[in-house]
């Protein structure tokens, strides 16, 4: 992870059920003092569904979404903005 984070702003970590991806994702966000955000969270899941934008607008530094494919919203609002952003993005599925 860390490897891919050096050269590159957006980073998909993906895997079978239940092997750890969301415990990496926290362990990475602590180590490199990101923010964590959980799309089990019903709020944020709503925040996230309803304007994507703003909850990747509204984070500096290194954010780690989980669960983004409860959000497929998300992917636009990722892409698009970080052609011109130093933010760096894992998102875990």
């Amino acid at each position: 992870m860390r490897a891919a984070l050096s050269d590159t702003r957006v980073v998909l970590l993906h895997g079978a059920r239940q092997t750890g991806k969301s415990t990496l994702a926290q362990q990475l966000a602590g180590e490199l003092s990101g923010r964590y955000m959980t799309l089990d969270d019903d709020t944020l899941l709503s925040t996230a569904r309803a304007d994507p934008s703003a909850l990747v607008r509204g984070a500096d530094g290194l954010i780690v979404i989980d669960e983004v494919q409860k959000a497929p919203e998300l992917f636009s609002a990722i892409k698009g903005p970080q052609r011109r952003s130093s933010k760096q993005i894992v998102v875990s599925c």
